[in-house]
C-alpha cells in the first residue's frame, strides 16, 4: 500500500489519468491526497469531479478555493469569470449528487505525522487548532445552512485571526487562511492580491509557512495552491502545484518515502 499526494487537478483531467498510470495506481491499495481545487478553470471539470468521486475511499480530498467557488455559484452567488469551466457541472444531470458529495469534503486533513490544506494555515494556529477550526466549516457547510453560508463566504474581511471572531466573519477568516493565503506577516494579517513568485513580496509579509515560531511546523504539511512557487519538498513541507494548468507540471510525492512523480502538461488556461 501507497499513498500519494497530488497537486491541484482544476479540471486537468487526463494528466492526473497519465500521473495514475505513472505511479502504479492501485484502488484497491493505495490511496491519494488530493489538495484541492479539483475543478476550475481545466477542459474536463465535470468529468474530474466524476471520477474522483468515483475512487470513494480510495481519494481523500481537501476543499480549494475553486471547488468553494463551485459551490457558491450553484447557491446563485458570486459570479461567474470568463475564465471559468464550470457550466457542465452546473448544468449535469448529476450536478446535485456531485456538489453533495463535494460538501462532504474535509477543509483540513491530518493523519499520522502528515496533513494536508489546500492553502495554508495561520502560524498561530496547531494542528489540533486547524482540525477544531475547519470542522466548523465543514458542519456548516453540510448542514441545511449551506445556501446561507455561500452568500457570505466571500470577502477579504476580516483578513487576521482573533478568537472572539464569531458568526460568518469567523468562518470567512478560517477559509480564507486554509484555501486562499499564501503570505502573511508575523502576526498573522493576511494578503490576498500576490500571486507570484515568493519574492518582492509587499512590505512586512512573507510565504506563510515561513513565518518564524509557526506552530504547525512540527508535522509535515502538504498543501497546493501557489502555482507560481511550484514543486518544493523540504523534511516538513510539501507544496505540490507544480502548475499543469499553465502547461507545466502536475506532481505526486509518495509519502512513504518522498519520491517524487510528474508529468508534463499542456496548457490548459488563457
Amino acid at each position: 500500500m501507497a499513498t500519494y499526494a497530488i497537486g491541484d487537478l482544476q479540471g486537468c483531467l487526463q494528466p492526473f489519468q497519465q500521473l495514475l498510470d505513472l505511479i502504479g495506481f492501485n484502488s484497491q491499495n493505495d490511496r491519494l491526497w488530493l489538495v484541492g481545487d479539483l475543478v476550475n478553470r481545466g477542459p474536463d471539470s465535470l468529468e474530474t469531479l466524476r471520477f474522483v468521486r468515483d475512487l470513494g475511499d480510495a481519494a481523500i480530498t481537501v476543499l480549494g478555493n475553486h471547488d468553494l467557488h463551485l459551490l457558491v455559484a450553484a447557491a446563485g452567488f458570486g459570479r461567474i469569470h470568463k475564465s471559468d469551466t464550470l457550466d457542465e457541472i452546473l448544468n449535469a444531470p448529476d450536478r446535485d449528487e456531485l456538489l453533495g458529495w463535494l460538501r462532504s469534503r474535509q477543509l483540513f486533513h491530518h493523519e499520522g505525522e502528515f496533513a494536508m490544506v489546500h492553502a495554508g494555515l495561520l502560524p498561530q494556529w496547531d494542528v489540533e487548532r486547524a482540525v477544531d477550526l475547519a470542522a466548523e466549516v465543514e458542519h456548516v457547510l453540510q448542514g441545511p445552512q449551506h445556501i446561507e453560508f455561500a452568500r457570505h463566504t466571500y470577502g477579504n474581511q476580516p483578513d487576521q485571526w482573533d478568537d472572539k471572531l464569531t458568526g460568518w466573519d469567523r468562518l470567512r477568516a478560517i477559509i480564507n487562511a486554509m484555501t486562499r493565503m499564501r503570505v502573511c506577516t508575523t502576526d498573522g494579517r493576511m494578503e490576498f492580491h500576490h500571486k507570484g513568485k515568493p519574492e518582492n513580496l509587499p512590505e512586512g509579509f512573507m510565504p506563510w509557512f515561513d513565518v518564524p515560531g509557526r506552530r504547525s511546523a512540527n508535522v509535515s504539511l502538504i498543501f497546493g495552491h501557489w502555482s507560481a512557487l511550484g514543486l518544493r519538498i523540504s523534511p516538513k513541507l510539501l507544496a505540490i502545484d507544480g502548475g499543469c494548468l499553465w502547461g507545466r507540471r502536475l506532481c505526486a510525492v509518495r509519502l512513504e518515502d518522498r519520491r517524487v512523480f510528474q508529468i508534463n502538461c499542456s496548457r490548459q488556461a488563457d
